[in-house]
């Protein structure tokens, strides 16, 4: 039978990490003590390892928040721009807008085929869902 998913403190990650970093018992035994799986033991010591450094203040430099957020609007400015425009180019070539094929008051399921957005002089005067 399957245990149920559990979430270890940081604390404990440290604990169990230090234990094996110590060497005294074998990972089996490890494993055993703390009930934890032995791949688990071995990601919590490499993650230990490898960040140690930054316990005595190397630390990795973050990204800058405001420069983060004004990339992000830009590009939704630059994809808003966009949509702007291909609605304009399928109002001139007289397809629907996208706006139209999707609102649920313009569309039934008798109207939504392929011949009715691309050719809407195909389109017949009546439908039979009306």
């Amino acid at each position: 039978m399957k245990r149920p998913r559990r979430n270890h403190s940081p604390a404990f990650k440290a604990k169990v990490a230090l234990a094996a970093i110590r060497g005294d018992r074998t990972l089996a035994e490890l494993a055993e003590h703390f009930e934890v799986h032995p791949n688990q033991i071995t990601q919590w010591k490499t993650l230990m390892l490898e960040r140690a450094a930054s316990v005595f203040g190397e630390t990795t430099p973050t990204p800058d928040a405001a420069g983060t957020i004004r990339a992000l609007q830009a590009k939704i400015g630059q994809l808003a721009m966009e949509n702007d425009f291909l609605e304009g180019a399928l109002n001139k070539t007289g397809l629907w807008s996208a706006r139209a094929m999707t609102s649920p008051s313009t569309i039934c399921r008798w109207c939504v085929s392929a011949s009715c957005w691309i050719f809407p002089a195909r389109r017949p005067t009546t439908s039979p869902c009306q």
